[in-house]
């Protein structure tokens, strides 16, 4: 977040806080509305002061105080400020407290004491308790919706922070994932084309143009969250023409697609491992493999399956299974409500079927 877009959130909040007092204000003046001459001073003050003790308790005393469990602290200061406040008023702002005389009372003279009465003083001690402390409810009512504004602000603040660490924490093993994908693809890919300059073929030049067409995908596609599907399609396309390349037999390959595949996105580099693992498994000595490829789109739903015929391999403990981990991994970072993964093992043959839900996959 740049300066201008922090000072703008500000210079919106400074608004809307703004026109909810003069709401409120506007709303107290309505008693008032047949004779403004009688608003009194002790009404400005009143809020005033209210607004202050609201910003006060919302800024530092709920921060400072009550949620680090100083409770005692917390109401002691409250208290204090509710009365200091009602004192203030109640001696300079609110005179009918002290013009109000109770019945059959005896009339004193009026002798200038201290900028008050001798009579005034006697009856505002006749006054009830209860008429002296309404006028703190406003007080104690606006403590306890700057409180509960405060800690709902600081519990969806806490939950917004938690929710940008979980996407960082998981932005970043995607990321480690996706540099796991790519080094482990240009091997397989490497490998092809050696054994192709092995034999001394003549394809070594087509394999390089396929390759360097796959790796200007992973370049400037890949960094995205999401592509389209039709350029991840392609992308399989021609990782299974560079196999082909140099193999000897490749009838049994195939690969078929059904469905729209316009204005669809998916991860990219999800789908690469499953078919790497059949290319690397479904390749006897001789150069023959048996893979069988079938994507179909039908509205939301994708579903990818891919077969291949187990030969006579002898995996690598140290290096096998790398990339099909990878890819588990990945599916359950972006996909953990809406996607199916089915891998089945045969003594002939190895099938997957993969079923995502595109519905929920944005650009």
């Amino acid at each position: 977040m740049n300066f201008v877009s922090i000072k703008n959130n500000f210079s919106n909040k400074i608004l809307i806080h703004t026109v909810i007092w003069c709401f409120f204000i506007s709303t107290s003046l309505i008693q008032f509305y047949e004779s403004p001459s009688h608003i009194s001073t002790d009404f400005y003050i009143q809020w005033l002061t209210g607004i202050f003790l609201f910003y006060l308790n919302y800024t530092y005393l709920v921060t400072h105080f009550l949620l680090q469990k100083k409770y005692v602290y917390y109401i002691s200061i409250i208290l204090v400020l509710i009365l200091i406040f009602m004192l203030v008023r109640h001696e300079f702002f609110m005179p009918e407290f002290r013009e109000m005389r109770p019945p059959n009372s005896v009339n004193f003279p009026k002798i200038p004491f201290a900028n008050n009465t001798i009579e005034h003083r006697i009856h505002r001690r006749d006054q009830p308790l209860f008429f002296k402390i309404l006028p703190s409810v406003f007080y104690i009512l606006i403590i306890a919706i700057s409180t509960i504004i405060k800690i709902l602000s600081e519990f969806y603040g806490d939950q917004q922070n938690k929710l940008i660490a979980e996407s960082q924490r998981t932005a970043t093993e995607l990321n480690y994932l996706r540099t796991q994908t790519n080094p482990h693809f240009l091997f397989n890919s490497l490998n092809s084309i050696y054994s192709l300059a092995h034999k001394k073929s003549d394809l070594v030049p087509d394999a390089i143009v396929t390759l360097s067409e796959m790796m200007r995908y992973m370049l400037y596609e890949t960094d995205n969250k999401y592509v389209l599907l039709e350029k991840e399609i392609n992308y399989i396309k021609n990782y299974i023409d560079l196999q082909k390349l140099r193999l000897n037999n490749i009838e049994n390959i195939s690969i078929n697609i059904h469905g729209n595949t316009k204005d669809k996105y998916i991860e990219p580099m999800l789908l690469i491992s499953f078919i790497e693992n059949a290319f690397k498994y479904g390749t006897d000595y001789k150069g023959t493999a048996y893979v069988k490829i079938v994507i179909t789109i039908e509205e939301n739903i994708f579903t990818f399956c891919v077969e291949n015929k187990i030969e006579n391999y002898r995996k690598d403990p140290e290096n096998s299974g790398i990339g099909l981990a990878n890819i588990k991994n990945r599916l359950a970072l972006l996909y953990p409500n809406s996607h199916q993964l089915d891998i089945k093992s045969t003594e002939t043959k190895y099938i997957v079927n993969l079923v995502l839900q595109l519905d929920q996959i944005q650009p």
